[in-house]
């Protein structure tokens, strides 16, 4: 990052929920002050099915390669960094990532400077689908993203019909009209008609969440982010 910024290189991360229309409504509402004081931000992360063998050493891990999302977004949201978090995991489907030392199943608590707890479950298996949500509960207001008639999950309330569907089944579906406005917006940067809207700093910060995560989870502790520096 230091190498790309000495260069003067135009940057920009793909974290692409920061050009989904739904995130950036609520972003906006926190902003705006429209929910209040944000008390807790509730995330999940279901892929449909693991990845092939030949990816898991290589991934990574499930919070580096999967979860860097939701962390990305948890800071983009809330405009606050995330100071502590503890994590926890196993395999409950797939022995194949024992193998390698990784989990198929977690769930990570985060606390960030302004006060705000985040809640994340995480999971390589959907059988319904790819299930990306984020719900924001405030003092005045609570809202949710990737909750409507594709969100792969079942409401068992009497009378309530079922999902219209068909549920998403991945990320390039559920996020194409975010990944056609990140790319706008990347031509946009690298014409230099406007400043990165995530810069390799932004990637470094949710990589140091994702180390804590995973240090968190090897060794059974909260983590301070302070404590991942290099």
């Amino acid at each position: 990052m230091a190498d790309a910024e000495r260069a003067g290189i135009r940057l920009q991360i793909g974290f692409q929920r920061r050009f989904d229309p739904a995130y950036r409504a609520a972003r906006r509402l926190i902003e705006t002050g429209e929910l209040g004081t944000v008390y807790l931000i509730r995330l999940a992360g279901h892929d449909p099915a693991p990845p092939h063998e030949a990816y898991i050493p290589v991934s990574g891990g499930l919070f580096r390669d999967f979860s860097i999302h939701d962390f990305d977004v948890i800071r983009w949201l809330t405009g606050s960094e995330v100071e502590e978090v503890y994590a926890d995991g196993g395999v409950r489907g797939f022995e194949i990532f024992r193998k390698y030392g990784d989990v198929d199943t977690a769930v990570a608590t985060l606390r960030l400077r302004d006060g705000t707890l985040a809640v994340l479950d995480v999971a390589r298996h959907d059988p319904l689908g790819y299930d990306i949500r984020t719900e924001v509960f405030g003092s005045k207001d609570s809202v949710a993203v990737g909750l409507g008639p594709r969100t792969p999950i079942r409401s068992l309330e009497p009378g309530v019909p079922p999902a219209a569907g068909p549920a998403w089944q991945t990320f390039l579906v559920r996020f194409e009209d975010a990944y056609r406005a990140e790319l706008a917006e990347f031509l946009r940067v690298a014409r230099g008609e406007a400043p990165s809207p995530c810069t390799g700093r932004d990637g470094v910060e949710a990589l140091r969440i994702a180390e804590a995560a995973t240090r968190a989870l090897r060794e059974h502790r909260p983590i301070r982010v302070a404590e991942i520096t290099g």
